[in-house]
Order: C-alpha cells, then sequence, then structure tokens
C-alpha cells in the first residue's frame, strides 16, 4: 500500500523521534565481498570445469564404467576369433595367430587417475612441467579409473595378459609399478611396462608415439583390444592437425566400441596443440586465444 505524501512525512518524523538502535552489518559480509573482490582478480583457467567434472561428475564415473564393462563383455568375442587384432597391419611384424592373449592399456587418465595433479596446476596457476610430474609419480598415490578393476578382474579368469603402453618415462617404471599394485591392477613382471624411452630393436621411435611400443608387443602377444585416452594411444598421428586426426577417426570409425575402447579426458591431449599448431613456446595468453577462435559459434 503506498502512503500518500503528508501521511509519510509524518511517519518519518516519529521514527525519527523513536531514534533506533543501529544494527551493525553481519560480520560475514565484509569478509564475504573481499573474498569476491579477491576471485575476481584471479585469471581464470581453461581447466577449472575439466578437472572438477573428472573428480566430481557422476557423469564421468558413468562413462568411464560403461566403458570398460561393454569392453569386458566383448573380451569372449575376441578370444574365439582367431584373426581378431587389435593392432593396424602396418604395426604387425608377424601374424598374431597363436600368439598369448593380451590386451593394452594407456596408463593416465585410462588407468590411472591423475586429476589431484591437475587440480594442483589449477590451483597454483601452474601448467605442466618435467619436475612437478615426476614428484607427483613418486607419490604413488593415483586411484584406478572407475571400472578398470572389474575390467582386469575378468581379463585374467581369461587368460589375458594385461600390458602398460605409457608416457610415463622410464625412470619413473618403479613408482609407476608400485602405483598400479597398490591400486589393485595386476602387474605380471616388469616387462609388462613399456614406458618412455624403451628400445624396440629394429624400429626408431618418433617423438611420444607408440608405434614403436605397440609393434613390440605385437611380436609376443595377440592384442585383442587397445584401451587409451588419446588417439594416439591406438595409431600413429603422422601429422598432429584437426584434419589428419579427424581422417584417422574416419579410417578407424568401427574399432572403437570393439578393439579399440577410448576413455573420456577433457583435461589435456594432444588434440590441444593441434589447435595452435604444436607450439608450445608461444605464451600462454596466445595458445588460449587460439583456442577461443578454434571455437564453432554457429550462427
Amino acid at each position: 500500500m503506498r502512503l500518500s505524501l503528508p501521511c509519510a512525512a509524518l511517519a518519518v518524523a516519529l521514527l525519527a523521534a523513536c531514534q533506533p538502535v543501529r544494527q551493525e552489518a553481519p560480520a560475514r559480509a565484509p569478509a564475504a565481498a573481499e573474498t569476491t573482490a579477491e576471485a575476481a582478480t584471479v585469471p581464470a583457467d581453461d581447466n577449472l570445469n575439466a578437472v572438477l567434472w573428472v573428480q566430481r561428475a557422476a557423469e564421468y564415473r558413468a562413462v568411464a564404467i560403461q566403458t570398460y564393462r561393454s569392453a569386458a563383455d566383448h573380451l569372449d568375442q575376441a578370444l574365439k576369433q582367431p584373426h581378431w587384432d587389435a593392432l593396424v597391419p602396418t604395426e604387425r611384424d608377424n601374424p598374431g595367430r597363436g600368439l598369448r592373449p593380451a590386451v593394452i592399456l594407456d596408463i593416465d587418465e585410462t588407468v590411472l587417475d591423475n586429476s589431484p595433479y591437475q587440480a594442483r596446476l589449477v590451483r597454483d596457476g601452474l601448467e605442466y612441467s618435467d619436475p612437478t610430474w615426476d614428484a607427483w609419480v613418486e607419490e604413488r598415490r593415483a586411484q584406478p579409473v572407475p571400472g578398470v578393476l572389474e575390467f582386469a578382474r575378468a581379463a585374467q579368469q581369461k587368460g589375458v595378459t594385461l600390458l602398460y603402453i605409457s608416457n610415463r618415462a622410464v625412470h619413473l617404471k618403479d613408482a609407476t609399478l608400485a602405483n598400479l599394485r597398490a591400486a589393485g591392477l595386476p602387474v605380471t613382471d616388469d616387462s609388462v611396462f613399456l614406458g618412455l624411452g624403451t628400445v624396440v630393436p629394429g624400429c626408431e621411435q618418433e617423438g611420444s608415439e607408440k608405434d614403436c611400443r605397440r609393434r613390440l608387443a605385437g611380436r609376443n602377444y595377440r592384442v585383442l583390444m587397445q584401451f587409451g585416452d588419446q588417439l594416439g594411444d591406438f595409431v600413429q598421428i603422422d601429422a598432429n592437425t584437426p584434419q589428419r586426426r579427424q581422417a584417422l577417426l574416419d579410417e578407424y570409425d568401427d574399432w572403437f566400441g570393439e578393439r579399440w575402447w577410448m576413455l573420456p579426458n577433457p583435461t589435456y591431449g594432444s588434440w590441444e596443440p593441434a589447435l595452435f599448431d604444436n607450439n608450445w613456446r608461444q605464451p600462454r595468453e596466445d595458445r588460449r586465444a587460439a583456442k577461443r577462435a578454434a571455437l564453432d559459434v554457429a550462427p
């Protein structure tokens, strides 16, 4: 209800005469305002939502579990078909028939969850570096990706060896194997870890590509399946451009969900430098600008 002007004036006068005691603002209000102002000065981090999704979203766990569960359902089919092979023909040095069955798994974000390391980078405003990564690996605290332990048990029961082809450097082998064992993953012996720097006779490795190590695995095993979170975990990427990556996906599209199994990883990967010409020497702001320019904002 609105008051007429004379009545309003009278009300104001009466209130003034009463002289009410003024209440102080809640003690937490200034602190909250200061926190908001401080947060506004913190630059946005491209990885904040991505890391939180891995750590907090039920949807991430659901996708990982369904991937490994579906793969376990395909194991019998793979074992029964003697011509079944998860290696591309150019990476198979000899026919795989008659060899012991195995599956190849990447480690990081495929078998072990390193999101605490990524979370520290977000918190501290840092980017990946070899010293901080090595220190994290030496902590040996990474937890298993959801669903992998159940798949590993199913594979073991069927006599399938788990091989770990990782771009963790070979000097991190002991810490990595200890972490795998602590997480409950089977480690037959040290030979199942093929880290970056593994020497493969007759094959020269290019950068961090895994083709030579996959060839080495194929010399001793019939590879039923491969698991990874990057396209390069399955096949060599000869040119890391968005166009070439899409061409590889188109070529091997029907391998996914049968021979190849992709785990979700929005926090990092070779897809990212493909968007800024693989030039990590650029300032962080320039790399971020290139990623923003790659956004599809449909008209």
